[in-house]
């Protein structure tokens, strides 16, 4: 496991820990672009190629959409009790989200006569992207597809790639089921994202997408950006526990983990300025790796030599600076008083208090959003909530009493611009 004393390191170590997993994706993007154009002048026949082609399996323009009835069986394939976990979830999801929602109209009078405010819509439709390549995810497609509806938006379509059967995992449609979505696609990759950017004869081209994906969806969204709406970025995983000495050094061992097993190229860091506590999670750790499977065990072991490991500070407000540079995308604050470092925290995805909230719980059901910016982003973005499906308008309306009040410095801004037609909307309107 890496061990860096933060004041001792110089700058270019420090810049390749705050920079984690760069991708470099030009490749991708030359195999995108390819990809991308196929879909854009043949459509559904281009998606089944690729679809048998990455995916494996042989669909035709009649069998991309998922029908009702299959989401229905995949509900009732689940066990019992993943249902009732989904339901637990998705209720949980829905009342944070619920209470995310901004009042739809507001208005203030600026001066007397003017009343100027805004109002809020949903946006008509948006395609919510659920990942296959490395498992199951049906707690994206909560997580994504919840905010949308709570939102108010209309049409919420989920593209997501089929196994080499033809059939979308069990877990997505059962969660489908308990979100409310009732349109979904069995296509991923590059060609989802074309699909959903230009439409197809199936598919219909929609205004946003959003959801994590691998190097060459992340290819396909950044060739989309003029023409969809790419939503959040996200990358590799990443999450940070800062702790003190008074921290259970097995919990904190635990909880460093959990973000690792995602792949090599995710980042897991312990900050503290406690080395006995460095010492003892590096005791405990290959205890748990003993635990695991083969392929977690392998990922948990590259990111804690790679992207990963535990930084030693001088002190606890140092180790609050480290976390505020790197931007984690999930934290946990495992501190004697983890209510005083939270107003500290500026910059981080989701916070996590004290030690009985581990980062396995907001992944799945405590109810704020788990689709957070990873890769430094968390400096000026936020995670999904119902926001990225909602748009603002701002209005005003003008009083003959209200006008008399303002058109004479309107008139002034206009000429100190040089707006001459401005500047007459005004002067030649009585």
């Amino acid at each position: 496991m890496n061990i860096y004393e933060w004041s001792k390191l110089d700058d270019k170590t420090k810049r390749k820990i705050l920079r984690r997993a760069e991708r470099d994706i030009t490749q991708q993007m030359e195999v995108a672009w390819e990809i991308i154009n196929e879909v854009k002048e043949k459509g559904d026949q281009a998606l089944c190629y690729y679809t048998e082609k990455f995916d494996q399996a042989k669909l035709s323009s009649t069998s991309l959409k998922v029908t009702e009835e299959e989401i229905k069986d995949g509900y009732r394939r689940v066990s019992p009790e993943f249902r009732e976990t989904l339901e637990f979830a998705a209720a949980n999801i829905r009342k944070f989200h619920l209470r995310q929602m901004p009042q739809p109209f507001w208005f203030v009078e600026t001066v007397p006569g003017v009343v100027v405010g805004e109002k809020t819509t949903p946006i008509s439709d948006v395609a919510i992207y659920v990942p296959r390549g490395k498992g199951s995810f049906p707690s994206v497609l909560l997580m994504l597809a919840i905010p949308a509806l709570v939102a108010g938006v209309q049409r919420v379509v989920v593209v997501t790639p089929p196994n080499p059967q033809g059939n979308l995992d069990e877990g997505v449609l059962a969660a489908a089921k308990v979100a409310g979505v009732k349109e979904m696609y069995k296509v991923g990759g590059v060609q989802a994202v074309a699909a959903v950017a230009y439409g197809t004869e199936t598919i219909p081209p929609c205004h946003k997408i959003i959801g994590p994906g691998n190097s060459y969806v992340t290819a396909a969204k950044r060739l989309l950006s003029g023409v969809i709406d790419v939503g959040t970025p996200a990358g590799p995983s990443e999450g940070i526990i800062l702790a003190d000495e008074t921290a259970d050094p097995r919990k904190v061992a635990l909880d460093l983990m959990i973000e690792a097993e995602h792949g090599p190229d995710s980042a897991a860091l312990l900050i503290t300025h406690v080395p006995d506590l460095i010492s003892k999670v590096q005791e405990i750790i290959p205890q748990q790796l003993a635990k695991l499977s083969e392929k977690r065990k392998y990922f948990v072991t590259e990111v804690l030599k790679g992207y990963g490991g535990a930084i030693l500070t001088e002190s606890l407000e140092q180790s609050i600076e480290v976390v505020n540079l790197y931007a984690p995308e999930h934290m946990e604050i495992m501190t004697e008083k983890p209510w005083e470092v939270l107003p500290k925290i500026k910059n981080a995805g989701e916070i996590l208090l004290g030690e009985n909230a581990p980062i396995t719980l907001a992944n799945f059901l405590l109810g704020p959003n788990a689709i957070l910016p990873t890769g430094g982003f968390a400096k000026t973005y936020s995670s999904v909530s119902v926001h990225d499906f909602l748009k603002r308008s701002s209005f005003g309306y003008v009083t003959k009493e209200g006008y008399e009040l303002v058109k004479d410095k309107a008139v002034c801004f206009a000429r100190e611009e040089g707006f001459e037609t401005h500047a007459r909307a005004i002067l030649d309107r009585d």
